[in-house]
């Protein structure tokens, strides 16, 4: 019977699973934030080497990595990263495939030494999870343990996918925002990409069709930009900031009379950003007719 603070009830989980895909990379004094990363984008299809992490998310004053600059690097390299909590999502995403870039303490609460590895596997039976963790590939931990060092960060972990995948146990809303941070990191490509999996998931998904039409126009694709705005704007026909948004796309096309209907609309619609509706208008009526 295992001891480990597995969850009650895992549905269409195998008992055991091991992702071999996974390379390793022992990490060098104080790097295992590098490495980790570097291991998970690998995995994701990348050629990396930990090395070339170090100064994008190695912190010297600090001997190691904060985990905003794991998000950060991740997002840098076009990798969708997205934070997961427990070990029902880090056992659900496992078997989905995806390995987990996890935080441990493996000192005390009041002498903590912070320490990233990477789980690839678990067995259920066996009470075990599976981890390239220091200088060790492939190490089996037992769960009691590593639910121990793990707790201590708060059970934070990371996944770094390639775009157009989702997380199997992604929520809406955390996906989108997965999604923004790809946008924000300069990555319209692959932000495009993760906004259509999110609408694959989410059809309905106001939020995705906006990212997907701002991903689209940064990348100068008008065409899908414009449909990913009409999308929104049927979809949730109350929406201003969706004809806002089209009426801009519309008018870089050259399409004036139809981006005048769609800042209308959007005027008219009113709401918060109202002020951001009118002054779109106005450009429009300022523009050669």
């Amino acid at each position: 019977m295992p001891r480990g603070d597995w969850p009650p009830v895992i549905e269409g989980i195998p008992p055991r699973s091991e992702i071999g895909s996974v390379p390793f990379f022992p990490q060098d004094e104080y790097q295992c934030g590098p490495a980790a990363l570097a291991m998970a984008l690998a995995w994701s299809g990348l050629s990396v080497q930990p090395s070339e992490l170090t100064e994008k998310v190695y912190t010297a004053s600090l001997q190691g990595s904060l985990q905003p600059a794991m998000i950060a690097g991740a997002r840098r390299a076009g990798r969708l990263a997205y934070v997961i909590s427990g070990t029902d999502a880090l056992i659900r995403e496992v078997a989905a495939g995806h390995p987990v870039i996890v935080l441990q303490n493996l000192g005390l609460s009041w002498a903590p030494r912070w320490h990233y590895a990477v789980v690839i596997g678990y067995d259920i039976p066996a009470d075990a999870v599976l981890l390239h963790t220091g200088l060790n590939a492939r190490d089996w931990t037992a769960m009691r343990v590593f639910q121990n060092t793990w707790a201590r960060s708060g059970s934070w972990g990371l996944l770094v996918l390639p775009p157009g995948s989702l997380p199997a146990t992604a929520g809406e809303a955390a996906a989108v925002e997965a999604a923004l941070g790809l946008e924000k990191a300069r990555q319209p490509a692959a932000a495009a990409a993760s906004y259509r999996a999110v609408l694959a998931r989410w059809p309905q998904s106001l939020p995705a069709m906006m990212g997907l039409g701002n991903s689209c126009y940064a990348l100068g694709d008008l065409e899908n930009s414009e449909l990913a705005f009409r999308r929104a704007a049927e979809a949730h026909p109350a929406s201003g900031a969706a004809f806002n948004n089209l009426a801009h796309v519309l008018l870089a096309q050259g399409r004036r009379a139809e981006a005048l209907a769609a800042a209308r609309r959007a005027v008219s619609l009113g709401g918060p950003q109202l002020d951001l509706f009118r002054k779109t208008l106005e450009e429009i009526q300022a523009s050669a007719p």
